[in-house]
């Protein structure tokens, strides 16, 4: 009797075996595993088919020219699409990025315009106004404990009231600005395309901001803030001091993207980029970061980005109306957010 109990018990064992591999050998779960471990495969994918049907619906949608615009107008989304992402990865959210954009660049302007401040300083210190914004969203959200959204709801009035208040709704044009503050909007060529110093500080911002977040014990301790709070505190991490760096950096390039604004619009206008905060969330999630925290990268990011501007812009060339456009874009965060619920599903 007793020799006859693991014997009974050695076919159940087995049989479990072979289901769990035969769970794993499903293509699905393995493709389910796959973009769980690669959330920039679906945002790329993506990227490529949409390049290759407008490609085919309009030829001129492929040519050096159309892609430099795309280039040039998601450089500012795409730019504040980086600190939206550092917060979205920490299961948080920023709906003051537009507001706080535009008060460091209308800070910015009115300094060097009217008060003869050079334009180095006056950079500097539309950059300290975004870090200070994110530094009080970050606070609020620590130390009294408000929730993200909450807090940035809040502090996109707050924001957007003190921008339009400083400047009294007025714009400041780019023949009153200093050489530095308009350096962002000057192209260059490489090969048959031309960019913007913009684009090219944006790229330099994605590759800094994506090697920390890869290779830092600060990156890992954001994705291990964002998958679960109090895992990480049990862990030994400082979670509010976390939180509240990436709010501060996030700050921080805000007011850098303040510039890159400059420079693509040509001017420092208090109603600018009205959208802001919905694109960069946009950006965000069709980029294949969870809107649950503790996965993502900036690569799809940017990916996402890119996505947004080849719609709008292969749309347009294709001939189809605005409000479809916008329709497309919107099914695009649909399916992105269900594929992601999918993804979190995925069994180890």
């Amino acid at each position: 009797m007793t020799a006859a109990t693991p014997a009974a018990s050695t076919p159940t064992a087995s049989t479990a075996a072979e289901q769990f591999a035969l769970r794993r050998r499903s293509p699905v779960q393995r493709v389910q595993h796959v973009l769980h471990s690669y959330p920039a495969i679906s945002p790329f994918l993506v990227l490529v088919i949409s390049f290759a049907v407008f490609s085919l619906i309009n030829p001129r949608f492929a040519q050096p020219n159309s892609l430099s615009l795309v280039l040039q107008q998601v450089a500012v989304i795409g730019a504040l699409a980086v600190g939206q992402t550092l917060i979205i990865l920490t299961a948080g959210i920023d709906l003051s990025v537009g507001a706080i954009t535009i008060l460091a660049m209308m800070l910015s302007a009115k300094l060097a315009e009217g008060n003869g401040i050079p334009g180095i300083l006056a950079l500097l210190v539309g950059i300290a106004v975004g870090v200070a914004a994110g530094t009080l969203n970050g606070t609020l959200v620590t130390r009294i404990g408000l929730p993200p959204f909450i807090v940035t709801l809040g502090t996109l009035s707050v924001f957007t009231a003190i921008g339009l208040l400083y400047s009294r709704g007025q714009s400041v044009q780019s023949v009153d600005l200093p050489g530095l503050l308009n350096w962002t909007g000057e192209t260059f060529a490489i090969g048959r395309f031309r960019i913007t110093a913009g684009v090219v500080l944006v790229a330099v911002l994605y590759v800094v901001v994506g090697f920390a977040l890869a290779n830092t014990a600060w990156g890992r301790h954001v994705y291990a803030v964002g998958d679960d709070k109090e895992a990480a505190r049990l862990a030994g991490i400082r979670v509010d001091r976390v939180l509240l760096s990436v709010y501060v950096i996030a700050g921080a390039i805000y007011g850098l993207t303040a510039w890159i604004l400059i420079g693509r619009a040509g001017a420092a206008s208090p109603n600018s980029i009205t959208d802001a905060n919905l694109e960069s969330i946009t950006a965000v999630v069709i980029g294949g970061t969870s809107l649950f925290g503790g996965r993502g990268a900036v690569l799809g990011t940017i990916l996402g980005a890119l996505i947004v501007g080849f719609f709008r812009s292969g749309l347009s060339l294709a001939g189809v109306d605005d409000q479809y456009r916008v329709l497309a874009v919107g099914m695009l965060v649909l399916l992105a957010v269900a594929v992601d619920q999918w993804i979190r599903r995925v069994k180890a």
